[in-house]
């Protein structure tokens, strides 16, 4: 079965650090992503790396989020720094084989999607 399945998710004060994974089986993948979504909000992506290793940031998190990749255990990660209030958000991570010429930062480059991790800054 083709699956995506997040941890490390919870609860963290101002300033705090978490780290995100996301678990993949089930395909071949070279293209993932971190997206969040608020109530009420649409999705956004914060992260992208693509098959050549190129990783993309959204301005908000530039400086703060790092993602990076373990082919060898087929994980994404999210390193999350410096948390703020407004990064209170449902994180999903995104897979799918490199689609050229659709952005690797847009929802609708990616196929398959985890169930999220929340994560909660107060």
């Amino acid at each position: 079965d083709v699956q995506l399945v997040e941890s490390g998710g919870g609860s963290v004060q101002a300033g705090g650090s978490l780290r995100l994974s996301c678990a993949a089986s089930g395909y071949i993948y070279n293209t993932y992503a971190w997206f969040r979504q608020t109530p009420g909000k649409e999705r956004e992506g914060d992260a992208d790396i693509d098959d050549d290793g190129i990783t993309n940031y959204a301005d908000s998190v530039k400086g703060r989020f790092n993602i990076t990749e373990d082919s060898a255990k087929n994980t994404l990660y999210l390193h999350l720094n410096n948390l703020k209030p407004e990064d209170t958000a449902m994180y999903t991570c995104a897979a799918n084989l490199r689609l050229h010429g659709i952005e690797c930062s847009t929802i609708e480059h990616y196929l398959w999607w985890g169930q999220g991790t929340q994560v909660t800054v107060s």
